[in-house]
């Protein structure tokens, strides 16, 4: 599996506040984009994946949600997030 604990438990202390609040939104967005980029690398060697394609966009709507309530709620952590992790919007 190519997120373990110690690997979840990192990119939740790295952009969240401690690697036990997995609730928190920017923890969960950066999560996201390191399924979605996993995805996505799958998705290139494996092009008729369709059942990990259908996972991807689901993700991808997920973020989408988590990054609109951030903007929505406090512009300057959805800035910090977006440019943390080179998001293009």
């Amino acid at each position: 599996m190519y997120l373990t604990t110690e690997i979840k438990k990192g990119i939740f202390k790295k952009h969240g506040k401690s690697e036990k609040d997995t609730g928190n939104t920017e923890g969960q967005i950066a999560l996201f984009s390191t399924r979605i980029d996993h995805l996505t690398n799958h998705l290139d060697a494996n092009k008729k994946d369709f059942g990990t394609q259908k996972s991807l966009v689901a993700l991808v709507s997920k973020r989408r949600g988590l990054l609109d309530y951030l903007r929505a709620n406090d512009i300057e952590r959805y800035r910090a997030i977006v440019k943390k992790l080179d998001l293009r919007k």
